[in-house]
């Protein structure tokens, strides 16, 4: 029988911790060992037992929740989720927590909320397995076997592609995909990329609210402008387009230029965005007029996506494991056949500056 993974829960709330806990608890992979109300209190429980896995709170009484995440990561360094409501200013401030080390972000449960109960308790599990897998420091962690409920495909929300290759000319065109890990993996290769970089769209998977703070903040950074995508946004060159939370987002073409289409559907490889999604609307609309970049990631979103790319004339990038935090997104596309490449992180921004000068 396989490890289980240990999750201690720290937030104020002690409806927040149950609703927690009994999500996690109906996963036979995952045991919830404690559950602390702030993180005085969790040091005490520390002392008997630690952890595989930490969700902490942001905002707590006595210890703020990133100040915690910093004594952690000083002293053992362990997998954090950082769990936060859904305002501006808390994704703000949760943000600067992936700067410190944590490894995902997830959104307070809207406890009540029938949907909360099906769709975000998926992602929540999900989420611990991800953050358990996660190479902090070079700690080896337990392998999770992979959930073995139903996955939706990219089938739900876009048609499959017809095996159709795109020949006429159009703008070149990158699109990456993200999970654990990749806000940091998706910075370092956006800060290395000049103001005349082809158009880039990109799903991280990242709850609501969130990608707008992440946008807003790669903006400011690079040389590039970077923003929050919009349902209708035109792709232009030096400008890269964050699918917003909770919504799939896909291109569309119109003449020789892409446009921007944000809709609602069903979880996608129990995602929403989904890498999946948006990979195979660049097959159906760029072909090889694109280049698809896979980077750190739990499961297997975007594989079956990037193949669809690959065969449709795409140029295919994986992140290698080696720079990967998890290797699991880019792992199953090189399974898959789907990826031209591997390369490290520091290789991706010249790889993707030779496409962009490629007739």
């Amino acid at each position: 029988m396989s490890k289980k993974i240990k999750v201690h829960i720290v937030d104020d709330s002690a409806t927040v911790r149950m609703v927690l806990g009994d999500i996690l608890a109906s996963d036979p992979s995952i045991e919830v060992i404690a559950a602390s109300a702030d993180p005085i209190i969790a040091e005490k429980k520390l002392e008997k037992e630690w952890p595989d896995v930490f969700i902490l709170d942001v905002e707590m009484p006595n210890k703020d929740g990133i100040t915690f995440l910093k004594e952690i990561m000083a002293k053992r360094p362990t997998p954090v989720v950082m769990c936060s409501h859904l305002t501006v200013k808390n994704a703000k401030t949760t943000l600067e927590a992936l700067s410190a080390g944590a490894v995902e972000i997830i959104a307070k449960p809207k406890v009540g909320l029938k949907d909360f109960f099906t769709e975000s308790a998926l992602m929540l599990i999900d989420t611990v397995k991800s953050a358990s897998q996660a190479n902090v420091n070079k700690i080896d962690l337990p392998v999770i076997t992979k959930s073995v409920q139903h996955k939706l495909s990219a089938d739900a929300v876009l048609s499959p592609w017809d095996g159709h290759r795109i020949f006429r000319a159009a703008d070149k065109l990158i699109a990456i995909g993200a999970s654990a890990g990749g806000t940091q993996a998706i910075e370092a290769v956006l800060t290395a990329l000049p103001e005349d970089v082809p158009g880039i769209i990109i799903v991280q998977h990242m709850p609501e609210k969130f990608t707008k703070a992440f946008a807003d903040r790669l903006d400011k950074i690079c040389r590039i402008r970077v923003k929050e995508a919009e349902n209708g946004d035109s792709i232009v060159q030096g400008n890269a387009y964050i699918a917003p939370g909770n919504y799939h987002m896909l291109i569309e073409r119109q003449g020789g230029r892409y446009k921007i289409v944000v809709k609602d559907g069903p979880l996608v490889s129990r995602h929403r965005p989904a890498v999946d999604v948006l990979f195979r609307s660049v097959a159906k609309t760029a072909g090889g007029n694109a280049i698809g970049i896979i980077l750190t990631g739990m499961g297997d979103d975007g594989a079956a996506g990037m193949l669809e790319m690959k065969n449709a004339g795409s140029k295919t990038v994986a992140q290698s494991e080696e720079t990967c935090v998890v290797f699991g997104m880019p792992k199953e596309a090189i399974k898959r056949g789907a990826a031209d490449k591997v390369l490290p992180l520091n290789g991706m921004p010249n790889e993707i500056m030779q496409f962009s000068s490629r007739n």
